[in-house]
């Protein structure tokens, strides 16, 4: 594929925190309108990417490229307004602040009233579970339904890349199902969705493109359904080879 196919690439990237390194030279590629996801076990530097990507961290070296320009030195602000929007794990929601509130909160980035009401039209189409508890306070929604908010919110900015971590962490089978359709249902729109997620199978299943990192650097790549069968990953990563 031409370069100008992909939403991001990060060339030779090292970064951490302070004077110790967790990303050791990673290069990778995110294809447009696509999803890509990125597994591993804990602490090998998933997250470090992401907020490396989102200018949390600033890389030591190396180079990350957003519709082919260079954002490596850019702060969160900037990157946020370029179109690139981040879901961290933990979903962080405001439990006094109800749905509405939550999803109007996340539209500062679109100045028109009409884009505002055309945005959350969409969302709530998306997350119909959402939709049903408009007036509902955020500190009651079960975990699954927490984690829906944070996309949503997230997706109000009216993204061109949609960053995921962990998407489906703590979640009962059923909820996980349900983050998972609207994940989908966001990639149909166009988005290209860029996805850390524990749950490897699952990921790759709902993925087109995958990589597998290990101690900061990327030990695999290829299409998800190649990774899904192939033995090394099956055995390390994605519970045996059954």
């Amino acid at each position: 594929m031409k370069g100008n196919n992909y939403a991001i690439e990060i060339e030779k990237l090292i970064s951490g925190y302070g004077n110790k390194n967790i990303l050791h030279g990673v290069n990778i590629k995110i294809e447009k309108a696509q999803i890509t996801t990125l597994i591993g076990r804990n602490g090998v530097g998933k997250t470090t990417l992401m907020e490396t990507i989102m200018g949390f961290l600033k890389p030591k070296e190396g180079r990350i490229t957003f519709l082919d320009k260079d954002i490596s030195k850019d702060k969160p602000h900037k990157i946020s307004k370029m179109g690139i929007s981040y879901v961290p794990q933990g979903k962080a929601i405001f439990p006094n602040m109800t749905i509405e509130e939550h999803i109007d909160l996340g539209s500062w980035a679109l100045k028109a009233k009409m884009d505002k009401k055309n945005m959350a039209n969409k969302i709530y189409d998306i997350f119909s579970r959402l939709n049903e508890r408009r007036r509902q306070k955020a500190g009651t929604l079960s975990g699954g339904e927490r984690q829906m908010l944070s996309i949503a919110r997230s997706m109000m900015s009216n993204p061109r890349l949609l960053l995921l971590d962990e998407p489906s962490f703590g979640l009962s089978p059923v909820m996980v199902d349900k983050v998972f359709k609207s994940i989908n249902a966001i990639s149909k729109e166009g988005v290209t969705i860029f996805m850390v997620e524990q749950n490897a199978k699952r990921a790759l299943k709902n993925s087109k493109y995958g990589y597998v990192m290990d101690m900061g650097t990327i030990i695999f790549e290829d299409k998800s359904i190649n990774l899904l069968n192939n033995d090394a990953v099956k055995s390390s990563y994605l519970g045996g080879n059954k």
